[in-house]
């Protein structure tokens, strides 16, 4: 199987798994990781300009082979155009907002630095409208929707699409490409 994974684009709910996932797939396959969050974000939580981002994107993209991250709705028509196969992190609400949960946690306790120097506070992670966790309860099952959706449009059909709906079976996945 790994043979035929050459551009790969990761989507799913916020804090399913996607970037760990990208950058565990990117590893075995030794192809780029492209990270939507981390060309997203400047420093103190500020978005990058969104010309500078599609220009980044679109040189990242025209590689012949990477490991795409990310659910920017401005980016799918770039990334997903370009993209083989998609992987779709299909998890259950509660399995991912335990994910959300306990990440935050972690990198609030452990002052974890992010993209651009970037770090989620106990202020800014539980006691703000910005809250990653909030964004999950807010955006999960949208998201489950639009995707739904989106995989079924003629423009998309070239796509391998491959729903995973467990992290058992996002573990399965990955086995084989290992082999």
């Amino acid at each position: 199987m790994s043979g035929k994974l050459q551009r790969v684009a990761i989507v799913g709910g916020s804090c399913a798994g996607k970037s760990t996932l990208a950058k565990e797939l990117s590893a075995i396959l030794h192809l780029p990781h492209i990270e939507l969050d981390a060309l997203h974000w400047g420093p103190n939580w500020q978005e990058n300009p969104r010309t500078q981002f599609l220009e980044n994107l679109k040189s990242a993209t025209s590689e012949p082979c990477w490991v795409c991250d990310g659910n920017y709705t401005f980016a799918r028509e770039l990334v997903w155009a370009r993209a083989e196969t998609l992987l779709w992190l299909n998890y259950s609400f509660p399995i991912v907002f335990c994910r959300a949960l306990r990440r935050t946690i972690g990198r609030v306790v452990n002052h974890t630095e992010l993209f651009s120097g970037n770090r989620e506070t106990f202020t800014l992670s539980f006691l703000s409208r910005e809250s990653i966790l909030l964004w999950v309860v807010q955006s999960h099952h949208r998201r489950k929707r639009e995707i739904e959706k989106l995989v079924q449009q003629a423009e998309y059909r070239h796509l391998n699409v491959i729903e995973l709906r467990s992290p058992a079976a996002t573990e399965r996945f990955v086995s084989q490409i290992r082999t």
